[in-house]
């Protein structure tokens, strides 16, 4: 990075709506469909001849990406065809699962509960985890040095109340610093940016640091940015929920057995990237390149690759904690979130595995 840079150049929030607004990764509205082919002579699953299945087309969704590169989607679906739709925005995806034109989806937490709380918890349930991790503070090394600086600066947020925004703002008021969380004013400036152009953002110096997922926190460090904290180092553990996976509450009553088949497809996707890093990355950036027309540079990739962690287990203790941090912000009231998992399936495709059961933090369906 060169010694200087080139110079620089809403709505209220109502009871249990914006908060939860974005994902935690990717935004817009647009999708791409498209399917693979049933396994020839296999049996359909449910008597369906599809499940439409949606993701974001971002590394925090390595589990779809790969579980759809590697066709692992599709060998437990049989002769059902598994059919994809891509989406930049989680309001984009939610409306996807409540119109019926998706079944089952791979979303972040705070378009979630969002969805759930809007639908007063009549439209999705989360089935399962899907990863941890991959949110970093990343800022400008020339105008902030430590932890103490970030107070006066303009950091960015992909989206008011998005799931990152809601987490630097409660890390701001734990420093004891004063931010109205709607207008990002305050003893910080939240300047909310669409990941997409954050980098253009920091390269132009319009912003001074940026709390955000990845790739976008590495695209940012490629930048000549600095890692200043990364949100793994603030959960017990070093875990909280980042993506998980939904599915509409109509279709998990009608076809169980669908479900449970996409389950372990997911199941045995992590399993894999697990075991095998390497190949999995390469997969999983083959399929973003197919979906975006745009593979990750390796400068990016690697330490974005690095940062996450898939896992079965949704997390959910941190969902609620996350839920809670958007009410001590103002921008939520408390919301009931009684119902919002249901991971028998899960539990019955990991006990089929041999591996334990997953818990919903007092949260699941009766």
């Amino acid at each position: 990075m060169s010694a200087r840079r080139a110079p620089r150049r809403t709505l209220a929030v109502l009871a249990a709506l914006p908060l939860l607004a974005l994902a935690a990764c990717g935004y817009g509205s647009q999708a791409k469909d498209s399917g693979e082919h049933a396994v020839a002579g296999a049996a359909k699953v449910d008597g369906l001849d599809s499940v439409r299945i949606g993701y974001f087309g971002n590394l925090t969704h390595a589990t779809a990406l790969v579980g759809r590169h590697e066709g692992l989607f599709q060998k437990e679906l049989g002769g059902t065809r598994a059919e994809y739709a891509t989406f930049n925005a989680g309001p984009s995806e939610i409306e996807a699962l409540n119109s019926g034109s998706i079944d089952i989806g791979w979303i972040g937490p705070s378009p979630a509960v969002n969805g759930y709380v809007k639908a007063r918890g009549e439209n999705l349930r989360i089935v399962s985890g899907s990863a941890s991790g991959g949110v970093k503070l990343v800022v400008d090394p020339e105008r902030i040095t430590s932890l103490k600086d970030v107070e006066g600066k303009r950091i960015a947020t992909p989206q008011l109340g998005n799931t990152q925004d809601v987490a630097f703002l409660n890390w701001a008021k734990g420093q004891g610093w004063k931010v109205d969380a709607e207008s990002g004013k305050g003893d910080v400036s939240v300047v909310r940016t669409d990941n997409k152009i954050t980098p253009d953002a920091y390269r132009s110096g319009s912003i001074d640091g940026a709390w955000v997922p990845e790739p976008t926190a590495s695209k940012l460090v490629a930048e000549g940015g600095k890692v200043l904290l990364d949100e793994s180092d603030l959960w017990p553990d070093k875990k909280f929920v980042i993506t998980n996976v939904v599915v509409s509450q109509r279709f998990l009553k009608e076809h169980p057995k669908a479900v449970e088949a996409v389950l372990r497809g997911s199941v045995e996707a992590n399993r894999w990237i697990t075991a095998h890093q390497g190949r999995a990355k390469a997969a999983a950036n083959a399929q973003l390149e197919a979906d975006t027309g745009k593979p990750l540079p390796a400068a990016v990739l690697d330490p974005a690759w690095r940062s996450l962690t898939v896992t079965d287990d949704p997390l959910a203790a941190t969902l609620r904690t996350q839920a809670g941090h958007a009410v001590q912000a103002g921008l939520l009231q408390r919301p009931d979130l009684t119902g919002i998992y249901d991971l028998g399936p899960l539990n019955k495709v990991l006990k089929a595995e041999g591996a334990p059961a997953v818990d919903d933090a007092g949260l699941g369906a009766e």
